[in-house]
């Protein structure tokens, strides 16, 4: 028969989807899965919430650390997932209480480490769907089959027991120490759970506090495209207006040119035709006659002229829209044929290197660390500044412009003799909340530009 270990800390591993806890597993057998032994096809090419939970002897967890994992398309995972979570739990902040007093809590609103922070998430705290208690229940179920602790209380030795004096055998008032202590444990036990209560709601009030801060900083950067698409749009339209302007200009000097040619010309005859009425009466109808047909038939010739120039004006800006169409078509298509040839050379290059592990990690304040897909890399060299950004939830310019600031943490208000005011300023560590003119600027001019506002 063999002997039955004796129980001890356990380390294991929870998937989360949309109903709850899907999978259970071991740290050994996590740590198989990452070192490729086996993949898990029912989460192929999706990005897993995963849990990695200490479990005591008594089945209540003491240690959470909720981080991300991404599955490739054969299910196996991301090979460049690298996070210390024995570490990140042994370091972590203390979170609820889940039976076993507060347990250490690493999330995404938590983190003991900063540049592992986006790779974590926070739990749901909200009633009726709170991951916490998912994972107390959980693990309080045993489906991995942990060995549990007796919990009966264990028989106390008699050479263990302690004899009191005879002068202690009579208390003065024992109904009035039984209070005193209930009354003790029972204030204790309130302080506990109350202090407990306070720390959850602290940590959902940061959960969702964060989360709030995303969702503006991605409405905020959805808004500036939004708004810099328009102002193209307005732009180009303002360019055609201004062109048209110019030819219909163009289009009026020549018919005020032309009408004072015809204004002289129309005098000549009519001085010559003054001149012939002198002469005699007869020779002056005719030659009235003859100025009246010329006249009418260089009317009728400058008609046809001008509506012929107005056609061919016409065909030249169809033409010209066409020739424009035609080259935007051509650049998207060399951009195109750029990108094919770009990725037929370097990107087998990054191909071989994907294989043999290599993973892609850039570093940028307010992003941290950042692991390149294969995908992005070319994105990511035509522009890393707008690559930084778009990870933050930020535009380029607002990136950059909080670049300066957390380079060099002074004001950039000017003084009265044109100098820069550069007072050391308060640090902001995240480019969503950096507002320029308020956040790089220091008390007394941010006080000053919020009265010049006001008046």
């Amino acid at each position: 028969m063999r002997m039955q270990n004796k129980p001890q800390m356990v380390e294991a591993v929870m998937f989360f989807s949309e109903r709850g806890i899907c999978k259970q597993m071991l740290f050994p057998e996590f740590e198989a899965l990452l070192d490729g032994v086996v993949n898990m096809p029912e989460f192929a090419d999706q990005q897993m919430r995963v849990a990695f939970v200490t479990i005591n002897p008594r089945l209540l967890v003491k240690a959470a650390v909720f981080f991300y994992l991404d599955f490739n398309a054969d299910g196996s995972p991301d090979k460049g997932w690298n996070i210390p979570l024995q570490h990140l739990a042994e370091r972590a902040g203390r979170g609820p209480d889940l039976g076993a007093g507060p347990i250490r809590l690493a999330c995404r609103s938590q983190c003991p480490v900063s540049w592992h922070q986006m790779h974590l998430w926070d739990p749901s705290l909200a009633p009726g769907q709170n991951d916490l208690v998912l994972l107390r229940d959980a693990v309080k179920g045993n489906k991995l089959g942990l060995l549990v602790e007796d919990e009966n209380a264990q028989a106390v030795v008699a050479e263990r027991l302690q004899m009191a004096s005879e002068d202690k055998w009579y208390a003065p008032d024992p109904a009035k120490e039984v209070a005193d202590q209930l009354a003790q444990k029972m204030d204790q036990e309130h302080r506990l759970k109350t202090a407990q209560l306070i720390k959850q709601q602290r940590l959902r009030i940061s959960s969702l506090s964060q989360q709030h801060e995303e969702e503006l900083a991605k409405a905020k950067l959805a808004s500036e495209e939004q708004g810099r698409h328009l102002q193209a749009q307005i732009q180009g339209l303002q360019q055609t207006l201004r062109q048209q302007e110019e030819l219909n200009a163009s289009l009026k000097a020549q018919l005020a040119a032309q009408a004072e040619s015809f204004q002289a010309s129309r005098e000549e005859l009519s001085e010559q035709l003054r001149a012939l009425e002198r002469h005699g009466r007869t020779e002056g109808d005719i030659l009235r006659a003859q100025f009246d047909g010329e006249l009418q038939a260089k009317v009728a010739a400058a008609v046809v002229e001008y509506k012929e120039q107005i056609a061919i004006r016409d065909v030249e800006l169809a033409y010209r829209n066409e020739q424009d169409a035609q080259l935007q078509q051509e650049n998207a298509r060399l951009k195109r044929e750029r990108d094919e040839f770009a990725s037929q050379g370097g990107d087998q290059v990054l191909e071989r290197l994907a294989k043999l592990g290599v993973v892609f990690v850039v570093y940028h304040p307010g992003a941290g660390h950042l692991t390149i897909p294969l995908q992005d890399v070319a994105r990511y060299q035509d522009n890393p500044m707008a690559y930084a950004a778009a990870k933050c939830f930020v535009s380029e310019p607002q990136y950059r412009q909080w670049l300066a600031h957390y380079q060099q943490p002074t004001c950039d208000a000017s003084l009265p003799s044109g100098e820069r005011c550069a007072l050391p300023i308060d640090r902001i560590d995240s480019p969503s909340r950096f507002n320029a003119g308020d956040s790089n600027c220091c008390a007394r001019h941010k006080a000053g530009s919020r009265l010049r506002t006001v008046g």
